[in-house]
């Protein structure tokens, strides 16, 4: 996750951005910032699927086999 001051930075630079601009070195720190944001949050997701099993009303495992087969190689992503 990242940190209180990171998140309010990118809002910052966003409301900015709408209202009255941004320079270049703020539109470079506020890319480099999203960036970290979306590798955090796709990391927390995946860990997320990866925790995840689909069971029908039977009981019977139902998982997709696509996040099986990530589960077991927990590096590439699912389809």
């Amino acid at each position: 996750m990242l940190s209180k001051e990171k998140l309010t930075r990118i809002n910052d630079l966003a409301k900015r951005a709408k209202t009255s601009g941004l320079t270049k070195a703020e539109e470079k720190e506020q890319q480099v910032l999203r960036k970290e944001y979306l590798q955090t949050f796709r990391s927390s997701f995946k860990n997320h699927l990866h925790s995840v099993t689909v069971v029908d009303e039977n009981g019977n495992d139902v998982t997709p086999d696509a996040l099986k087969e990530s589960k077991k190689n927990n590096n590439k992503p699912i389809h």
